[in-house]
C-alpha cells in the first residue's frame, strides 16, 4: 500500500483545464511533469493556458472535448488509446453549477451538471483504472458544499456529495493496488464558476459569509496536492473551510436545517 503520490515525472490527465483551479493545476505541475493533458471544450483557452506554462514541461497535449456528451468523453478516451499514452494521475476538475431554485432551473442546465459533474468523472475514472499501475493516482475536485443540503445550489451540491462519498469509497477499494485516492473540498474561490452558475436572467444565490472562506485557487491546488501526496482521502483547503466542514458534520442536522431555511428566507442577491 503506498503511503502517498509522488509528482516527479507524473503523466497528467487534467479536466475543465482551461481556466480556474484546472489551469493552476497544470501550471502547479508543469516545472516536473513529463507528460501534461489539458482537456476542456475551448481549443483557445487551452492553447493559452499551454503558452502561460513554466519553462521546464516535458509535453503538454491539448484535448478538445465536451464531457457533457458521451462523443466528447469516448474523443478524449480515443485520443489517449490512439498515442498509447498511460498517465499516473487523473485529476477529475472539470464541473459547473447553477444559482437558483430547481423549479426554475432550466431542464438543460441541470442534465449538463449531472453529465459532467457526475457521469464523466465516474467513467473517466473507471477507464482509465485499468491503465493506472501501483503508484498512481486519483484526485476529485469536490466542493464544501458536498457537505450541506444547499438551497439554491440544490443539484449542484449534491453532485459534490456524490464526489466526495465515491472518492471516499473508491480510496478503499484501491488502496490494496497501491492507487492514492483524494478529493479536495474548497469553498468559495475566485474562479469563473460563478459566471457560468448565474442563469441567463441575472439569477444569483445568497453569498452572504463567503468572504471568510474565500482563498486563492493557488491555495486550493497546492494543498490538494500536498493532501494527494501525503495520502489524505479528503483536503479542505484553508483555516476557515476546516472549520466551517467540522462545523457542518457535527451540527445536528435538525438545526442545520433550521439555519438553512432562514438563509433561504432572506432572498436571493
Amino acid at each position: 500500500m503506498a503511503n502517498g503520490f509522488s509528482f516527479h515525472k507524473v503523466r497528467a490527465v487534467i479536466t475543465g483545464a482551461s481556466s480556474g483551479l484546472g489551469a493552476e493545476f497544470a501550471r502547479q505541475l508543469a516545472p516536473g511533469a513529463e507528460l501534461l493533458v489539458l482537456v476542456a471544450r475551448r481549443a483557445e483557452a487551452l492553447e493559452e493556458v499551454r503558452r502561460g506554462l513554466p519553462a521546464g514541461t516535458a509535453q503538454v497535449l491539448c484535448v478538445v472535448a465536451d464531457l457533457g456528451t458521451e462523443a466528447g468523453r469516448q474523443g478524449l478516451l480515443a485520443e489517449l488509446e490512439s498515442r498509447g499514452l498511460r498517465p499516473n494521475l487523473l485529476i477529475n476538475n472539470a464541473g459547473l453549477g447553477d444559482y437558483g431554485p430547481v423549479a426554475t432551473a432550466p431542464v438543460e442546465k441541470l442534465q449538463l451538471m449531472l453529465e459532467v459533474n457526475v457521469t464523466a468523472l465516474t467513467l473517466l475514472t473507471r477507464a482509465l483504472l485499468p491503465k493506472l499501475e501501483r503508484g498512481s493516482g486519483i484526485l476529485n475536485v469536490s466542493s464544501l458544499a458536498s457537505t450541506l443540503p444547499m438551497p439554491e445550489l440544490a443539484v449542484y451540491a449534491a453532485t459534490k456529495a456524490y464526489v466526495t462519498s465515491f472518492s471516499e469509497a473508491l480510496e478503499l477499494e484501491l488502496a490494496p493496488r497501491g492507487i492514492l485516492v483524494s478529493c479536495v473540498c474548497p469553498g468559495p474561490t475566485p474562479t469563473n464558476f460563478s459566471q457560468t452558475a448565474r442563469r441567463a436572467d441575472g439569477t444569483d444565490t445568497n453569498r452572504d459569509g463567503q468572504a471568510l472562506l474565500r482563498i486563492p485557487p493557488a491555495q486550493v491546488v497546492a494543498e490538494a496536492l500536498a493532501g494527494l501526496a501525503a495520502g489524505r482521502p479528503c483536503v479542505y483547503p484553508g483555516l476557515g473551510v476546516k472549520v466551517a466542514a467540522r462545523l457542518f458534520r457535527l451540527m445536528p442536522r435538525a438545526l442545520l436545517r433550521r439555519f438553512l431555511r432562514r438563509r433561504v428566507g432572506q432572498g436571493s442577491m
